[in-house]
């Protein structure tokens, strides 16, 4: 039975440029690196940055991303710390609280976000989605 996400694993195409990214501007903690790759830590949760070769820095058409938990103290400074680093938005919000879709520097899609499921869920019984329900 699963009981949680052990980790997340990107493919990059270059390691220091995913670092700065990931540690210098996300926070991300970084816990170990090699010639290929590196650990980092998002809370709790692992990340790894392995480098790819064969990684086409495109991003996928659909709706698929991470979301990354941020306080909601933290949400607009750290949304106007990655614009001012010229980070690149792919979507506009438009569910319930604050979001902010961006990408990394191998396109992959990434989120702040700072709700909860519970959150979410009383807000989508609130707004009555037609099809939505409880199970």
């Amino acid at each position: 039975m699963i009981n949680g996400i052990n980790h997340i694993t990107f493919a990059i195409l270059d390691l220091e440029r995913s670092l700065n990214f990931y540690v210098n501007l996300l926070g991300l903690r970084l816990i170990a690196k090699w010639d290929k790759g590196a650990y980092l830590l998002a809370g709790n949760q692992w990340i790894a940055l392995n480098v790819d070769e064969v990684r086409i820095a495109v991003p996928t058409g659909d709706y698929s991303h991470i979301s990354f938990n941020v306080p909601s103290s933290d949400f607009q400074s750290l949304k106007e710390k990655l614009e001012e680093a010229g980070v690149r938005s792919f979507k506009e919000n438009t569910s319930e609280g604050e979001s902010f879709y961006f990408l990394d520097p191998d396109g992959h899609k990434l989120e702040l976000h700072y709700n909860t499921l519970e959150d979410r869920l009383k807000w989508a019984r609130e707004n009555d989605w037609p099809t939505f329900k409880l199970v």
